[in-house]
């Protein structure tokens, strides 16, 4: 019975990384080494003001934040804005009060207004909904072993964008991002048994970046793979703003575990020792 378990296990995970392989190779994802990776790691908070110089100044136009609180950009672990910057910042958003029937000057705790007039997606959660991209079913595999999660999807698809391939009719709509999975395929790009010629897909959204696009106060480069990298990273502290906090309690968690397992062994040991050699 638990050979035969076995060889089931080991026949789905040769079939899963199977998919695993294939799902890859429709799409380009770059692997970005983000300081937040790892069991160590934590969030840069350089890197997340500028991330969200980036959101204030190119993204916010078309893309939401209506599930973060203004109050937590001077949260430390996240970017960590001094107050008054952060109470400043909130008054430059205008939000709808019901019990006034108006729109004022958004306060600390207030969160960000939607923006649904370009019906672009909110990009709250963004970072954790794409956390298991790749995989079937979204097995998160790469993650696992890799590090690769939500935040270098994101990255990948900024950075993505190419020329239009050759195989694509003129009359096609969208932009080509060899790092985008969804959407629309033309099947002149596909070959005789349906598979793609060429990796990841059309989108409907126009580069958003293109490298110098701000101008960082602390004179950190803005080429176009540096300004998609903070981005992602701010995106993933929206999604995953405790993140650091929940590290810090599963690494106390593991110590003390570590900790009790001794203990209770060298117990163990204490207790039987008498009767060990007894016959």
């Amino acid at each position: 019975m638990f050979r035969k378990l076995t060889l089931t296990a080991a026949t789905m995970l040769a079939l899963t990384s199977g998919q695993v392989f294939a799902a890859e190779a429709e799409t380009e994802i770059e692997d970005f080494a983000f300081s937040f990776e790892g069991p160590f790691g934590s969030f840069d908070q350089m890197q997340l003001q500028r991330g969200l110089q980036i959101y204030t100044e190119v993204c916010s136009a078309c893309h939401g934040l209506e599930f973060v609180a203004f109050r937590t950009l001077h949260d430390e672990g996240g970017p960590a804005l001094p107050e008054d910057q952060m109470r400043a910042y909130a008054e430059f958003y205008e939000v709808y009060d019901e019990s006034i029937e108006d729109y004022r000057a958004a306060t600390p705790a207030d969160k960000f207004p939607a923006v649904t007039g370009a019906g672009a997606p909110d990009l709250s959660l963004m970072a954790k909904s794409r956390a298991g991209f790749h995989g079937p079913l979204g097995s998160g595999i790469n993650q696992l072993v890799k590090g690769m999660g939500g935040a270098e999807y994101i990255a990948s698809i900024l950075s993505g964008y190419h020329e239009t391939p050759e195989c694509a009719p003129e009359d096609f709509d969208g932009y080509y991002n060899v790092a985008f999975a969804p959407g629309g395929y033309p099947e002149e790009c596909l070959d005789d048994h349906g598979h793609r010629t060429v990796p990841g897909s059309w989108i409907g959204m126009a580069p958003p970046l293109w490298g110098d696009d701000v101008e960082y106060a602390d004179g950190h480069s803005t080429e176009l793979h540096h300004e998609a990298q903070d981005v992602a990273a701010f995106l993933m502290w929206t999604a995953e703003p405790k993140m650091m906090a929940r590290k810090q309690a599963g690494l106390s968690g593991v110590i003390l575990l570590i900790m009790l397992s001794v203990l209770l062994y060298l117990t163990n040991k204490r207790l039987w020792a008498p009767h060990k050699h007894k016959d």
